[in-house]
């Protein structure tokens, strides 16, 4: 009986150090990581190779522009797209009066290489705002654009070849040189020419509202001050 019972302590003290070592096992994973035991359900699981659903194009497509003109300012606009020497030039000039128009092909002036349309936009302003002297002596009226692309630009020029009456008074407006008409409201052109620039005897000529009698004066005295 001795020995039974010896060699039952004899065992029983190993199992038990077994059974203590692993339920302290277990505490100390569920201590360390909490939810290790928990099972996800699949149904709800995302994995993280799954690639977000993009909208398609006809989705995110306006409706269709109506004109050729249209869908290649829609793309210039989208697309950033810059002028180059490669793109053709077509230039348009119309009589406002007879609205007869004719139409050139070239190559594009070297002065808008390298523009996207906003700074086109803004050159063409600037032009019609103030032409050269050639253009103001056929008769410009203004410079508009028709269609914008990398490929091709199309811009129109007005004109209307009528002969002024009367002369013409030269005056200063926000520091600029100006040229009315004879009933001193209506502006026949900006000339573009900074009155700071002027020789002061001149300047105190035109402060007084200089008068000059036809175009022929007009114009000599703008290429004699103009820059």
């Amino acid at each position: 009986m001795k020995f039974l019972k010896g060699f039952s302590l004899f065992f029983l003290y190993p199992f038990a150090m077994f059974v203590l070592g692993f339920w302290g096992g277990v505490r100390t994973e569920h201590f360390f990581y909490p939810g290790s035991g928990m099972t996800q359900d699949p149904q709800t699981a995302v994995s993280a190779t799954d690639e977000p659903e993009w909208p398609s194009d006809a989705a995110i497509t306006d409706a269709e522009p109506e004109t050729a003109g249209q869908k290649e300012q829609m793309a210039a606009e989208i697309t950033g797209t810059h002028v180059t020497a490669d793109t053709a030039y077509v230039l348009l000039e119309r009589d406002v009066d007879t609205e007869i128009e004719t139409q050139t092909e070239t190559h594009i002036p070297y002065s808008y290489i390298g523009m996207d349309r906003l700074q086109f936009v803004t050159a063409v302003e600037s032009y019609s705002k103030y032409p050269p002297l050639e253009e103001q002596e056929r008769g410009f009226v203004n410079e508009e654009i028709v269609s914008f692309s990398g490929e091709r630009v199309v811009v129109r020029k007005n004109y209307r070849k009528t002969e002024p009456q009367g002369g013409f008074y030269l005056a200063v407006s926000d520091h600029e040189l100006v040229v009315y008409r004879e009933d001193l409201q209506t502006i026949y052109l900006y000339t573009g020419i900074m009155a700071e620039t002027l020789p002061e005897q001149v300047l105190l000529q035109v402060m007084q509202t200089l008068y000059l009698e036809d175009e022929e004066q007009l114009y000599s005295f703008l290429e004699t001050y103009s820059s």
